[in-house]
């Protein structure tokens, strides 16, 4: 306000000259605003930009898989645990497993249990038989693994997948049929079950029943 009084006193010419200056002062004020602008985005486009330098592994530093380890085999394998021990019964235990496995799953050797015929570090098969406080079965001449001793019935209730399988007419897909379906009926109650077995007919039993036993 004070400074248009004061304008208006001056006389005219020199009140358009300070009009002109003043708009003059305004536009190159304006310009030099605008050109500050333009350097300071052109400063902030051209800024370096951290650059993550990239992982080094020593060739001898230990690299975690990008996956989780695939789980371990899941294959399990039955076996009936008999005698001394303390919860007998069908069992079912990872592939691989020994018979020191076995006795600790059945609850453990009872008190006293001779288990000198034992081999607790022998690897299990399917459809095996392990008797805790037997005596150990004599010495005899070799034979082929799993082989019956001559003239004696094969239990169908204990014996391996291996004793079946050298059974006249039955063959390793028979023997196992012949292990699951003890292990589904929890054992044989007579020879007679035979017949249930999947693959076997009457010629075929015919032929087995004097040769095995519940």
């Amino acid at each position: 306000m004070a400074g248009a009084a004061l304008r208006e006193r001056l006389p005219v010419w020199l009140q358009a000259r300070c009009g002109y200056e003043t708009r003059t002062v305004v536009a190159v004020v304006l310009v030099l605003v605008i050109a500050l602008g333009f350097a300071a985005r052109h400063f902030w486009a051209g800024r370096p930009e951290p650059v993550a330098a990239p992982r080094v592994v020593s060739a001898g530093a230990a690299v975690a898989p990008s996956t989780a380890p695939a789980a371990a085999g899941s294959a399990r394998i039955v076996v009936d645990v008999a005698g001394k021990v303390h919860s007998p019964g069908v069992l079912r235990l990872p592939a691989g497993a020994r018979v020191e496995d076995a006795l600790s799953a059945a609850g453990g050797v009872r008190s006293g249990a001779d288990t000198s015929g034992l081999n607790r570090a022998r690897v299990l098969a399917d459809g095996e038989h392990v008797v805790v406080g037997a005596p150990a079965p004599p010495a005899g001449p070799p034979g082929p693994p799993g082989a019956a001793a001559p003239g004696a019935p094969v239990s169908l209730g204990s014996a391996t997948v291996e004793q079946l399988d050298a059974l006249p007419g039955v063959g390793p897909v028979l023997a196992r049929h012949i292990v699951e379906f003890r292990t589904a009926r929890g054992g044989f109650r007579s020879v007679d079950d035979l017949r249930q077995v999947t693959g076997i007919g009457e010629r075929r039993f015919a032929d087995l029943r004097p040769l095995v036993r519940p």
